[in-house]
């Protein structure tokens, strides 16, 4: 199992892969194909919990998710994303809430989506033995304040300030940096700028890794953002088993005799 050392030192050495899972069974799938983190992230709102944003979901929630995804781990470091204004409110609340996931759930790492208001947080946490992932650029979290979820970073003040936040969270300890939807020019001035590793998802090929949301990389999503790839079609699989099967009971061709067993002992019943 990678510890969050030795992912600091891959930066520049070796590419990280990253896919969020947020159940047992497609973390052990993520697991077993060597990926070197697995992010279970807030993204479970809209992927699993039917949320349009990823603002309803709560410390609880993460908590769950977090639990099974690391029963079903052996290899890959599990990073806990914590949640809408789960942390930089108060700072004894967010220690808290964050230390759940490492005392309880037995995550190696939490995910803060950063601002100014977090690189305190971030030096106090990791004082305290919680690693912290930061996140810089297109914040999901503050949707309602962006409109959206436009690129980040495309003018020369705001780049600046996105660079300034970075160089700050690793002085303050944070062992790796999410870069969210920022141009690939400024991606590539950040890594280059930084020790720790940079991670990026539709911030260009610079970065030190990628991380992908794995329902749009297994192509399950309907439908993923253009910085996303899908490299299956679980979607259609899906769909064309669910068909067969209710098509299936509907024949009567299903359940078979080898479905089920009679009792000779129950004969005189009938």
């Amino acid at each position: 199992m990678p510890t969050v050392r030795d992912l600091t030192a891959m930066a520049g050495e070796n590419p990280i892969t990253m896919l969020t899972a947020y159940d047992a069974p497609t973390a052990e799938l993520v697991d077993e194909a060597g990926v070197d983190v697995i992010l279970v992230g807030d993204s479970v709102g809209n992927t699993s919990l039917g949320h349009e944003s990823t603002l309803p979901v709560t410390v609880d929630d993460i908590a769950r998710h977090v639990g099974a995804v690391s029963r079903a781990t052996d290899d890959a470091l599990v990073v806990a994303d914590m949640p809408f204004l789960s942390v930089g409110v108060d700072d004894a609340e967010s220690i808290e809430n964050a230390g759940r996931m490492l005392k309880e759930e037995n995550a190696e790492a939490v995910k803060l989506e950063c601002g100014p208001h977090t690189v305190d947080l971030t030096e106090r946490m990791v004082q305290l033995g919680i690693p912290v992932m930061a996140h810089l650029g297109l914040t999901p979290q503050h949707v309602n304040h962006y409109g959206g979820y436009p690129r980040q970073g495309t003018d020369r003040e705001a780049a600046d300030r996105i660079l300034d936040l970075a160089r700050k969270h690793e002085a303050a300890g944070a062992f790796s940096l999410v870069l969210e939807h920022i141009p690939s020019n400024l991606a590539a001035e950040i890594t280059a700028e930084l020790d720790i590793p940079t991670i990026g998802i539709g911030a260009g090929p610079a970065c030190d890794g990628q991380v992908l949301v794995v329902d749009d990389a297994v192509g399950l999503s309907e439908w993923s953002p253009s910085f996303a790839e899908q490299f299956g079609s679980v979607r259609e699989e899906m769909e064309s088993a669910i068909d067969d099967y209710v098509s299936a009971v509907e024949s009567g061709a299903f359940p078979a005799d080898e479905h089920s067993h009679e009792a000779e002992d129950l004969d005189e019943l009938y």
